[in-house]
């Protein structure tokens, strides 16, 4: 029976020991994840002041959680009685066998550094990355997101990006309209270039300086095609093409220029 006391006492014992260490590591976890969000909080509050670049401060406040996470949970592992030495030795093991089979992560993070560094393009940009078009939502750690002209949002990996053309179209103050305008063989080429020229420049949101360029692109059996190239702001981009598009049908018609038709020869020989 004392025998079996003292097991009762020592089990007792432990679990009142395992009981307050559970305890107490709830209790760190929430008061360190606390404290990390007023850090982030504090953080942000400093790099506004500072007028950080929005992308900027994003991914120092990426970093910085991270980072902050993992001295909390070797912390926390510390109180546990658990050799943070072969902690680490094991996490780093883990990393280099993970970066092996992922080394995609590590390149897609070193681009999205580079990204930051040398700042191709800024939240809220339009551009042109990796393939895909569309306004720079957020440059994260590992990817860029890019909301799409038809509202899709797509993640492209920054490795991708960094490796491929980036073409930016909000760096500049204006961009060109590319345009055609096919024109009948019969039609007078030399005024429906002035008066293409007239009327474009009409069109809401197109710039008076550069002019509004029109010049013969090509020739087709049909007739000469004109191209037609007005300038305008970015914001304005697609205003400006359906628009100028309307603008030349429409001034055609009313000016009476014959509508193009496909033309054929047809030769019969008498057998």
């Amino acid at each position: 029976m004392e025998t079996m006391g003292q097991y009762q006492q020592l089990a007792v014992t432990y679990l009142t020991e395992l009981g307050t260490k559970l305890l107490a590591v709830i209790l760190f976890w929430l008061v360190g994840r606390w404290l990390i969000g007023l850090v982030g909080r504090m953080l942000n509050r400093v790099l506004e002041k500072q007028k950080v670049d929005p992308t900027l401060m994003r991914y120092i406040g990426n970093f910085v959680a991270v980072t902050l996470n993992i001295i909390l949970v070797v912390a926390i592992l510390g109180y546990c009685g658990i050799q943070t030495t072969t902690f680490a030795a094991l996490v780093a093991g883990i990393g280099i066998a993970i970066g092996a089979a992922w080394g995609g992560l590590l390149s897609n993070l070193a681009a999205g550094i580079f990204l930051v560094v040398l700042h191709p393009f800024k939240v809220g940009d339009f551009v042109t990355a990796a393939g895909v078009t569309g306004t720079i939502r957020e440059i994260g750690l590992f990817v860029t997101t890019i909301n799409t002209p038809d509202n899709v949002m797509t993640l492209v990996g920054n490795g991708k990006i960094f490796s491929d053309t980036i073409q930016n179209f909000t760096t500049n103050d204006f961009r060109r309209v590319e345009l055609k305008c096919q024109l009948a063989g019969s039609a007078d080429h030399v005024a429906a270039m002035l008066l293409l020229r007239e009327k474009l420049a009409a069109v809401p949101n197109v710039l008076a300086q550069p002019s509004v360029e029109v010049e013969i692109l090509d020739f087709t059996l049909v007739g000469p095609v004109l191209a037609v190239r007005p300038f305008c702001h970015n914001d304005h981009y697609w205003q400006v093409y359906f628009d100028g598009n309307r603008t030349i049908r429409e001034s055609l018609a009313a000016a009476g220029f014959p509508s193009p038709m496909p033309a054929q020869m047809v030769v019969v020989q008498n057998p």
